[in-house]
């Protein structure tokens, strides 16, 4: 995870809003790279479950990462269900996590220790207050969004957070 771009964040609380984001992104030119997502399992549960979510139980990629953990593959799989971003892990105690942050947590065999979201977020720049702000957030139901923002685009990104009504904006 390259800690070193620009990030933008924010949590929304409903779903109809959060896809309307990642579209609105996804039409902009973003990719997964560009993505970082965060939802309890039950919040991908209530609004992502049906239709064709895969979740691979015992997968290679999180065999160092946790016993009980979970990966989805590509664009069909679980995060396909989630806004259509690539790279799920779903990790015990903090529900589905997709883009690098999927990997910071996966690498860091992270198995739902605590503080280990908070430390993500802290390792993907975003500031310890604002990631303990928005653990609680996913915590209660809320979908956290992080996106790299082109230099050019910083402007865009944020007005887009304030149009879908995402709270808790961070940009550094």
């Amino acid at each position: 995870m390259d800690n070193d771009r620009p990030i933008v964040t924010g949590t929304f609380r409903d779903q109809d809003s959060f896809d309307r984001a990642v579209s609105d992104f996804r039409k902009r030119g973003y990719t997964d790279e560009d993505f970082h997502v965060v939802m309890s399992d039950d919040t991908r549960k209530r609004y992502y479950a049906d239709g064709d979510a895969e979740i691979e139980e015992g997968s290679k990629a999180m065999e160092g990462a946790g016993a009980g953990a979970a990966t989805g593959g590509s664009l069909g799989g679980i995060i396909g269900a989630i806004a259509g971003i690539g790279g799920a892990v779903i990790v015990p105690g903090i529900g589905a996590v997709a883009g690098p942050l999927a990997g910071a947590l996966a690498g860091a065999g992270a198995g739902g220790a605590a503080g280990s979201l908070v430390g993500a977020l802290i390792g993907a720049g975003i500031p310890e207050d604002h990631a303990k702000t928005y653990e609680r957030d996913v915590k209660n139901g809320g979908m956290m969004l992080g996106v790299h923002p082109r230099d050019d685009d910083r402007d865009y990104v944020r007005d887009r957070y304030n149009q879908y009504g995402a709270n808790n904006v961070y940009s550094s």
